[in-house]
């Protein structure tokens, strides 16, 4: 189960994930963040920190997710992931891509 909490404000969309984004829920996972990322709201930070697991599938939904933001002039980072998503974004090399920061704070200073 997925749920997402977003948030916008002085023109950075917060996306929290809560839950497991996989194979059963990354479908709906970009179904919302498309729904919310525009031209004006292309700077998004995706908030891992109450993230129990993320698959490959999950994965894949994060870059597709990070391509719209791109596309649009914007950027996707990630930020406070659990140790376990965490040690999947390193191996998959998606926390060097994307960007990690320990803090939501972090991050938008970064953005």
């Amino acid at each position: 189960m997925l749920e997402t909490k977003i948030n916008l404000k002085n023109g950075v969309l917060t996306i929290q994930a809560i839950g497991r984004l996989d194979g059963l829920t990354s479908k709906e996972f970009i179904e919302t963040a498309e729904k919310e990322i525009s031209q004006e709201n292309s700077k998004v930070i995706l908030n891992l920190q109450n993230l129990d697991y993320i698959s490959s599938e999950g994965l894949r939904s994060v870059l597709t997710t990070a391509k719209k933001t791109k596309s649009l002039g914007g950027r996707l980072i990630l930020c406070a992931p659990m140790e376990g998503v965490k040690e999947v974004l390193d191996i998959s090399g998606f926390g060097q891509m994307l960007g990690v920061y320990a803090s939501e704070e972090e991050a938008l200073k970064n953005i």
